[in-house]
């Protein structure tokens, strides 16, 4: 338990000027500097910083954007985008802070929105295998 714990005090941190071409799965939280052409997965936060850029899906639970993504965007809990961020993507929230100065170009949608879509769907889908 305590080599678990130890895990998720690290930060993993990708400097400017790396790029790495394919996924990216890590326990804690992700700082990208460099450029990740590739989809990340965490159960962290992930910090894009202002030269970061990720050209692929993001899922993870938190995130604070400064720098560049171009793909979709799963966030469990805050997506924080900066004055200087740049999205092109859809993405979806729980809870979003958008500084002005910010671009995001892409559809946004409510985590609890989508579960509500999701409950509707199956309670009619339901009432359809009732009535047959």
């Amino acid at each position: 338990m305590a080599k678990f714990a130890e895990m998720e005090t690290i930060i993993n941190t990708i400097a400017k000027g790396t790029t790495i071409k394919g996924n990216i799965t890590a326990v804690g939280d992700f700082r990208l500097d460099g450029t990740l052409e590739g989809n990340i997965t965490l159960n962290g936060k992930l910090v894009v910083g202002e030269s970061g850029v990720i050209k692929g899906n993001i899922v993870c639970q938190n995130a604070n954007i400064i720098g560049q993504v171009i793909g979709n965007t799963s966030v469990k809990e805050l997506l924080a985008l900066n004055s200087t961020a740049n999205v092109k993507g859809d993405i979806l929230i729980n809870r979003l802070s958008i500084e002005p100065g910010a671009t995001f170009s892409g559809s946004c949608r409510m985590l609890d929105e989508v579960r509500r879509e999701n409950e509707m769907r199956a309670s009619e889908q339901a009432e359809t295998e009732d009535e047959q």
